[in-house]
């Protein structure tokens, strides 16, 4: 037996039936309250379980009935973030009425795919025909233009079977809930019971939770632990995407999560600015919404009041889409391609919809017209990774791949599978970047590597600081460009790079300054002037540098050099003498090679660092090997 869970959301104006109905297909009343029994009508969210079978498959529907009066939208809009298909229910007495229009308009706006009408008490209707043919025109020009609708009557018990036809074969065509690995449970219930704690639950999107799972409670950060898991008012050890989900937690208390609240695995995430792709729709009436206003944002199963910049535009008028600003008041938690609804900040009507286009945006970089072509490309393609990748990479240039979309509504697969289809993007290791961007960066520190060994060929590369400073990249951009170009014929010595193939050469104008060097060091070999007489000026201080590195010259001390001609002689004279004599003194020494005591003492004290001599005392012998 296969089994799809999904969830099925109801809407419509109060009194219609709504909950009516519920109970008529499930046999559960949604209306938990008792303020829902005494009014008659339901103020907040309820819950009901359907499970209906076609040959081998199993369809476990969630029910989540909303509230119709219009007091108590928000409450509507919570329970409508993330369905799978949506129950709009009309009573065929009355017909279309005001809160069925804005319920309708707040499925567009929250990117519902799929709606069945229920026509409630059509044992009502003076025309049955013209109540559907009602309903159908207020249909047109919409997603749900053909959508089925299903006369039905609970009194009469007419019409229930055919509505769990039509869910099973409008659910049977439709792809599982996503696990994309990012799994979120906005909470749109949180309670205490005796002997169990803190319980939350809501409808699980985007991945599994697993008893005895760490997991974090965003916006807020804080920590808690899942005890237990109950999913359709039986105990599991795991629940996935598409399933209404309850949650035993433990290390929290009730005060510390609430309604609006998601329980996930994702560290981080929360934001106080978002940019967005703002709707309104062309059913929409009322007055624009302004530049600068502040509205209440409806998201998941939270809202939260904000201000809204327009970037492209003064106001927002009905059929219009725009690409905006919301910053709020304090960090909230979203994805990247969520959608969302906005109301005024009375909560008296709903002003539009739109998408999350980036939910941790820079309110400075906001009219930067690099950062509104991102905007335009991602709001060209919402639901498409490919188009994520390539629009932040054209703005800044590079990303971590560890770290790209984590907070988006793409999975790691999709994000992989749309960075090796990119031509436009260039990977080294965990870096991805803009392709024509990347090799600007490169081209320039090629082009500086060459010019230093044009202007410096006596040196051995290009000081790495001096090639970060010129580049003006971050150290994770320097870092990986170094990789590459060191597998692209470049190699680092010490502090510098340079091209492998780079020889040490002295610049033809300070040629006859290191033959000057030359000779005056090889006219005194064993006994050479000081360093200081040698390389008076510039010129002869750079080729005596040359010469130094390339082991033409060696080093003695701070003062003295000498031509590792000369070195090499004054090493084999002291090892013959020591081979026959045992030992020396320095001044027998000095006077074997005819040297200098400025000198000698340097030249033995070099010996006897490169293993040649060892002195004993106020003797050297010969370092035994």
């Amino acid at each position: 037996m296969t089994t799809k869970n999904f969830i099925v959301a109801t809407a419509g104006h109060v009194d219609h039936g709504k909950s009516s109905l519920v109970k008529a297909l499930t046999g559960t009343d949604p209306d938990r309250l008792p303020e829902e029994k005494a009014r008659g009508i339901t103020i907040d969210l309820g819950f009901a379980h359907l499970q209906l079978r076609r040959g081998d498959t199993l369809f476990n529907l969630g029910l989540v009935d909303v509230p119709g009066h219009e007091d108590f939208v928000k409450n509507m809009v919570a329970g409508v973030g993330s369905i799978d298909l949506a129950l709009l229910v009309v009573a065929a007495d009355d017909g279309w009425m005001p809160q069925t229009e804005e319920h309708f308009q707040i499925l567009s706006y929250l990117r519902v795919q799929r709606l069945i009408v229920a026509l409630t008490k059509i044992d009502l209707a003076q025309n049955e025909s013209d109540a559907i043919e009602n309903v159908r025109a207020k249909l047109a020009d919409s997603l749900f233009a053909n959508a089925t609708i299903v006369p039905t009557s609970v009194v009469a018990s007419r019409g229930l079977e055919e509505l769990k036809t039509a869910f099973i074969e409008t659910l049977s065509s439709v792809p599982l809930p996503r696990n994309i690995g990012k799994p979120r449970l906005p909470v749109d219930r949180v309670f205490t019971l005796q002997g169990v704690g803190v319980v939350v639950t809501g409808t699980l999107a985007g991945g599994e939770l697993r008893q005895g799972q760490p997991v974090i409670i965003q916006p807020s950060g804080r920590r808690a632990r899942i005890r237990r898991i109950h999913t359709y008012n039986e105990s599991v050890e795991v629940s996935g995407p598409g399933k209404r989900t309850a949650l035993n937690l433990s290390d929290i208390g009730a005060n510390e999560i609430q309604r609006g609240d998601s329980v996930t695995t994702l560290e981080g995430g929360s934001s106080s600015t978002w940019d967005v792709l703002l709707e309104r729709s062309p059913r929409a009436a009322g007055r624009a919404l302004k530049d600068g206003a502040t509205i209440r944002v409806h998201f998941g199963s939270a809202n939260a009041p904000a201000r809204v910049i327009l970037l492209d535009a003064k106001m927002l008028s009905s059929g219009q889409k725009l690409l905006a600003q919301l910053r709020f008041d304090h960090p909230v938690f979203a994805f990247a391609g969520d959608a969302f609804l906005i109301r005024d900040s009375t909560e008296q009507s709903t002003l539009g919809g739109g998408i999350v286009l980036c939910q941790n945006a820079e309110r400075r970089h906001a009219h930067a017209l690099e950062h509104q072509k991102c905007l335009q490309a991602r709001a060209a393609a919402p639901d498409q990774a490919g188009a994520f990748i390539v629009s932040q990479l054209q703005r800044d240039g590079f990303a971590q791949k560890s770290e790209l979309l984590s907070y988006s509504r793409f999975s790691e697969d999709e994000i992989t599978t749309a960075l090796a289809h990119e031509k436009s993007i260039h990977a080294t290791g965990n870096l991805i970047a803009d392709r024509a961007w990347w090799q600007q960066i490169e081209d320039h520190a090629i082009n500086l590597i060459d010019a230093a060994h044009r202007a410096r060929p006596d040196q051995s590369g290009l000081p790495l600081n001096d090639l970060r400073a010129a580049l003006e990249i971050p150290d994770e951009v320097f870092a990986a460009l170094l990789s590459e170009l060191n597998a692209k014929g470049f190699a680092q010595s010490g502090v510098n790079i340079a091209r492998s193939s780079h020889r040490l050469a002295l610049p033809p104008e300070i040629e006859k300054s290191a033959a000057r060097v030359r000779s005056a060091l090889a006219a005194k070999l064993l006994d050479p002037p000081s360093e200081r007489e040698i390389a008076p000026d510039a010129a002869t201080r750079q080729a005596l540098t040359f010469l130094i590195k390339t082991g033409e010259v060696l080093q003695l001390s701070n003062e003295i050099v000498m031509l590792a001609d000369g070195y090499a002689r004054a090493a084999d004279e002291v090892r013959r003498f020591l081979t026959a004599r045992a030992s020396a003194t320095t001044s027998e020494l000095r006077q074997l090679l005819g040297s200098s005591r400025r000198v000698i003492i340097p030249l033995l004290e070099y010996l006897d660092k490169h293993g040649v001599t060892r002195r004993d005392a106020d003797r050297r012998v010969l370092k035994q090997q």
